[in-house]
């Protein structure tokens, strides 16, 4: 019986509600854990999971039969329960509407791996807003601003 073979790679990008500064360093590490069990869960690849205080970088291998939609929703949903359920902050969590996904060859993986393990580095010289349309204009991606995260200056 003939198989399925693929080598899909996609970064999610997403943002706190609100681009809020709630992912606190002290618990952060082992939420970006817990993302990666729920990308495991659902048989795929967590490459590295990685971010600062306001939004979060997946880097995934992802299978053909999981959708780019239905993987993040299920990341969102379930790490936003975990952050409520552990009372890591006295109000409720959430993650703004929206995502970027961004794909990527096999020869890219390390390139984007230390990119995304530097964020906090990296957030040192750009905004997250920075980032964010510099990703949109690399990938040739329309946008209207209008849809976009909400941005906080």
């Amino acid at each position: 019986m003939a198989g399925t073979f693929s080598q899909i790679y996609i970064q999610y990008v997403f943002a706190v509600k609100g681009r809020q500064n709630l992912l606190h360093k002290p618990w952060r590490e082992e939420v970006f854990k817990y993302i990666s069990g729920i990308i495991k869960g659902k048989n795929q690849k967590p490459i590295i999971v990685n971010g600062v205080e306001d939004h979060v970088h997946c880097f995934v291998g992802l299978k053909p039969g999981m959708s780019i939609s239905d993987l993040v929703r299920d990341i969102k949903n379930n790490s936003s329960n975990f952050i409520n359920e552990q009372k890591f902050l006295k109000g409720k969590f959430s993650w703004q509407e929206g995502y970027g996904a961004f794909s990527y060859s096999h020869s890219q993986i390390e390139n984007v791996y230390r990119y995304i393990e530097n964020q906090e580095e990296h957030h040192r010289k750009i905004s997250f807003k920075e980032e964010y349309f510099d990703f949109l204009e690399k990938f040739e991606i329309e946008y209207d601003e209008k849809y976009l995260f909400e941005w906080v200056e």
